[in-house]
């Protein structure tokens, strides 16, 4: 790459224009974004994962930007076309739109207006037109008219000759700029519904009349509107004023002089904008707008998963799972410490069996038998009614018992792992599996499971399918790497995600602990098949090897260190673990002595902060969390009410919020706080235990509202306003039905 495109990159980031090269260095060499912010903080200057993953990216894109650059020189070259001036503006050019302007008049197309006029020599009519001179526009016409060249009157060359101006200005370069601009800068959304379906589209209903800025659309009403016109229930525009934009072109195109040439130019004007570059713009506008929803939709999502892996686990306990239901029962299943099933059996406490005491007998009995020390109850059909039964049973005080979020876990029990894991269980057990881990280890469990299926998303099945792939891919990697994984324990697809491995390499590591047993150090890893010392180097300080002959492989510490800490031990006399255990001995070493061209302070500090606390778990302590009781259902709910609720999911127009009635309540961001909120992330976050109140109940459509604020029925808050509403168009207020069409589209929880 040329060093003005790490130039640029440094400048867009913030960053040095070394940081930027050494970086994507790095990344060539095949080096991880986990590894490189980890293990790699001198050569980048402590850049974290997120400014790493921006300069991978960027560079991508600079990349795709000189291979198309590449293919338009190429393709122009062969067409004998290329002359200095124009090589030189495109190897300016600085992005994709304005490289594909270059290259419009050049690109292949397809038969054409201007194509057939060209075809019947009207060329030299519309050259000595578009010059825009005064000349006798008639008779000059009329030289055109042959019956071989099927040119049949004066109006049909001159027809002919303002299809090919209008192709002309089609392909002006600068008035493409301009448009562009004006098209995102005063274009509006226009959505109105398609006659005859307003009763079908209901759900749309905020968007059968809906107009609002382009450059000030959100994300979720960009996709909402899309949607709509997708399943052939709204019309969408996205135009500027069409005054506007002719006038734009014409002070670009026409000269001063009033003379019949001119009007024929300003006729080729208007056709050339209804005909070429307004339905050009209007994609071009639809794309980047898509783009622009798709980011932001996308960030969301990832976020939301980030913090939903990162929930705070359990541990490694004996725990009971239950999947609960009503006509089929509730699937039990028990889990030793390590997630293996222990056994699984169905109880059917609920309705319409109401097998209470044999259902109670048998719970109590397993959980004596499996010293039970939890039990998870999955949140869907039946589950405050088989909270309330197991909490009835007078099981021992030291036995938990919590709800469980079971989305997905339906995804994960009829999967090619669970069939791989449990292939003589069916998919209600292995479901009840899902949950009891879900439990003990959220991250561990949720990776098995396409994370688009967990249910935190925005439009995700709307997003382009690649770019969320490969930022969920991101965060689950991070996520994973973050909180380390241990080696002899972890499934398939846990090490799947550790930097440097892939599905090949760990399904390599658990074949050679199944045949060789569990793994007595870290350096016994690279005899597994493969796994060569690039990937040992990527993926080494990532795992961990529990009750290992050297306390460090249970640690983060990357094994390429080793050899300092011993130094740091052998300096104060000490042995490795005398270090790692003794606040008073780490207290004595001096890291500046230890600095050198390889190692610099934030390695050592990294070092030193790990060792005092080696394999620490970043996330938080697990806390039971209970639901209001005496409130299971849509119709316990009253308005006013408090209660005490999870938060499941986080769009930009607020929260969904379960407060144990089988379905997600909405606060809108309106709701959050006292304050005026614009991101509702940056006052909630996925997993946050919460107190609601209950502002709205429409069990008909299946709809909360809800509000965190402290007197939400009081005054509202003074400061500035969240929303702006006004009867014209352009307003930019939420749609009051949108938010229940998002309640619907984006949770699809309603149990």
């Amino acid at each position: 790459m040329d060093i003005n495109h790490f130039v640029k990159i440094a400048e867009e980031l913030g960053v040095k224009v070394k940081q930027v090269t050494d970086t994507a260095e790095l990344l060539d060499g095949g080096a991880t974004v986990p590894f490189i912010s980890r293990y790699r903080k001198e050569v980048t200057g402590s850049l974290d994962e997120v400014q790493v993953a921006s300069i991978r990216d960027r560079v991508q894109q600079l990349r795709d930007l000189e291979k198309r650059r590449e293919a338009i020189l190429k393709s122009i070259q062969e067409q004998q076309k290329l002359t200095p001036e124009l090589e030189k503006k495109i190897n300016a050019a600085e992005t994709m739109s304005i490289l594909e302007d270059l290259y419009l008049p050049y690109k292949p197309k397809r038969r054409t207006k201007a194509t057939v006029a060209r075809e019947k020599g009207l060329e030299p009519l519309a050259e000595k037109i578009f010059a825009q001179e005064s000349f006798d526009l008639e008779a000059e016409a009329a030289q055109y008219i042959s019956e071989e060249k099927e040119v049949a009157s004066s109006e049909e060359a001159l027809q002919g000759a303002r299809d090919i101006i209008a192709e002309w200005v089609n392909e002006n370069v600068e008035l493409r700029k301009k448009m562009r601009n004006l098209f995102i800068e005063e274009g509006e959304f226009v959505s109105k519904v398609i006659p005859g379906k307003e009763e079908e589209a209901i759900k749309y209903k905020d968007y059968f009349d809906w107009a609002e800025p382009i450059k000030s659309a959100p994300s979720h009403r960009v996709l909402a509107m899309r949607r709509g016109e997708k399943e052939l229930f709204l019309m969408l525009d996205s135009c500027p004023d069409e005054i506007s934009a002719i006038s734009i072109m014409e002070k670009t195109i026409l000269e001063n002089a009033a003379n019949s040439s001119v009007e024929q130019v300003r006729l080729a004007i208007k056709d050339c904008y209804k005909r070429l570059l307004k339905p050009s713009m209007e994609t071009e506008v639809r794309l980047f707008t898509k783009k622009k929803a798709d980011e932001e939709a996308i960030k969301v999502f990832a976020e939301n998963l980030r913090q939903l892996l990162l929930a705070a686990p359990l541990g490694e306990k004996g725990v009971m799972a239950i999947d609960p239901g009503f006509r089929t029962g509730c699937k039990t299943v028990c889990l030793g410490p390590q997630g293996q099933l222990l056994s699984f059996d169905a109880i059917y406490p609920n309705e319409p069996q109401k097998k209470i005491h044999e259902a109670g007998a048998t719970v109590r009995h397993l959980v004596e038998k499996h010293k039970v020390e939890a039990i998870a109850i999955g949140n869907g059909t039946a589950s405050r009614e088989t909270e309330a039964f197991v909490k009835s049973l007078g099981l021992p005080k030291n036995v938990i018992v919590t709800m469980v979020n079971e989305s997905g876990a339906s995804i994960y029990s009829a999967s090619d792992v669970a069939r791989e894991e449990f292939p003589d269980m069916d998919l209600t057990v292995r479901g009840a599996v899902s949950i009891g881990r879900r439990l003990m280890d959220p991250l561990a469990e949720l990776v098995k499971i396409d994370a688009k299926s967990i249910g935190v998303g925005q439009y995700q099945h709307d997003v382009d399918q690649s770019a969320l792939k490969n930022s969920l891919d991101d965060t689950v990697m991070s996520c994973v790497n973050g909180v380390g994984v241990e080696v002899n324990t972890a499934s398939k697809q846990l090490l799947t995600y550790v930097s440097g491995l892939g599905p090949v390499l760990a399904q390599n590591i658990v074949s050679y602990r199944n045949e060789n047993g569990p793994f007595k150090s870290r350096d016994e890893i690279k005899k597994v098949p493969r796994l060569g010392d690039k990937a040992f180097e990527q993926a080494a300080g990532f795992l961990r090897v529990r009750n290992a002959s050297n306390p460090l492989d249970a640690s983060a510490v990357h094994p390429e260190r080793y050899s300092l800490v011993e130094k740091m031990a052998k300096d104060l006399g000490a042995s490795v673990t005398d270090l790692m255990t003794s606040e008073e001995l780490r207290a004595k070493v001096v890291l500046k002595n230890y600095v050198s061209e390889t190692v610099g302070l934030p390695t050592l500090e990294d070092i030193m902060a790990e060792i005092s606390k080696p394999g620490r778990d970043p996330r938080e302590t697990f806390e039971v969390f209970n639901f209001q009781e005496g409130v299971n259902d849509v119709k316990d709910l009253k308005v006013g009410m408090k209660l005490p609720g999870i938060i499941t999911n986080i769009t930009k127009f607020g929260a969904f919020v379960d407060v144990g009635v089988h379905q997600d309540g909405l606060v809108h961001l309106s709701q959050l706080a006292d304050k005026y909120v614009s991101d509702p992330a940056e006052i909630v976050s996925v997993n946050q235990k919460v107190e609601v109140t209950v502002m709205e109940v429409d069990i008909a459509r299946k709809r909360i509202g809800l509000s965190m604020k402290s007197d939400p029925f009081g005054a509202k808050p003074k400061g500035k306003k969240s929303e702006k509403t006004t009867e014209n168009r352009g307003k930019t207020k939420e749609p009051e039905g949108d938010l229940a069409a998002k309640l619907a589209m984006l949770q699809n929880k309603f149990k």
